[in-house]
């Protein structure tokens, strides 16, 4: 009788709290559908100028995190040095960080005065309230994710398969080739939607480093804060409605790449 008492209360929580969660979001969505949000606000050309800057941006911004977060992910994954708790330290704090204090830091770094501003002046270039900001302060922000999610798809390689094909003659470039990115692939894949959908969200640290400049460097959440500020809430629904649609369609996705990776396991298992 007390389990049973126990189990319903538990689910009763569980309600409240999928409840809480769940309603703001599906409010926002029916608000979207039901009220005409939609069909105003996204023919819009501010809109759409935002969410072309946006694509434009976040794709940059994943293609430079592969670049700087593969070589070190693999570090991380393999390697075993001095330091290296520090740097997986540092590789994760801007997840912590809050975003006004990211684009903060991001300013004081590439701004006019700022550590970097003098000699990228002298070289006639100036990185904030720009779109290189816009994808910058993207990338400070996401990269981690990815860092994370592909650190753990590497080490999570067998060992015996890669010592087997360096034992064919494989140099170390062909066997991370051939085994272990096929086999981390969907570990790989998933930590680059999550961070994709994090650069698509970012807020705090572009409006602070970048600045709110439409056509520029205002993304689709500036363009929500902007339209709400500016009382304009039926076209700030339909870009919120856009957002929470790439943001579901995100974790169906990583979802499915990660019972992909399940599947691939127990099929070398």
């Amino acid at each position: 009788m007390r389990r049973s008492s126990g189990r319903l209360a538990l689910r009763g929580l569980a309600g409240l709290l999928a409840l809480f969660l769940g309603l703001p979001v599906a409010v926002l969505i029916a608000r979207a559908a039901l009220g005409g949000a939609l069909g105003t606000g996204l023919s819009a050309a501010v809109v759409l100028d935002a969410l072309q800057l946006s694509l434009a941006t976040t794709a940059a911004s994943l293609l430079l995190t592969v670049a700087i977060g593969l070589p070190i992910a693999v570090v991380l994954a393999h390697a075993r040095f001095r330091g290296s708790l520090l740097l997986e330290t540092i590789v994760d704090l801007p997840i912590v960080l809050p975003p006004s204090v990211a684009g903060l830091a991001l300013l004081l770094v590439f701004g006019r005065r700022g550590l970097l501003g003098p000699p990228l002046d002298t070289l006639g270039l100036e990185i904030p309230f720009t779109t290189a900001a816009v994808v910058l302060a993207q990338t400070f922000v996401s990269a981690p994710l990815f860092i994370r999610s592909a650190r753990t798809g590497i080490a999570g390689v067998e060992p015996d398969l890669e010592d087997a094909a360096r034992a064919d003659g494989a140099t170390e470039l062909n066997v991370f080739r051939s085994i272990t990115m096929p086999l981390a692939a969907p570990v790989l894949a998933a930590g680059l939607v999550m961070s994709w959908a994090r650069s698509l969200g970012e807020f705090g640290a572009t409006i602070m480093f970048a600045g709110n400049v439409p056509g520029q460097t205002q993304t689709l959440p500036l363009l929500v804060y902007s339209e709400f500020q500016g009382a304009d809430l039926d076209r700030a629904i339909a870009v919120a409605a856009i957002l929470i649609t790439a943001a579901f369609g995100v974790l169906i996705a990583v979802r499915a790449l990660h019972w992909r990776r399940a599947l691939d396991l127990r099929g070398l298992g």
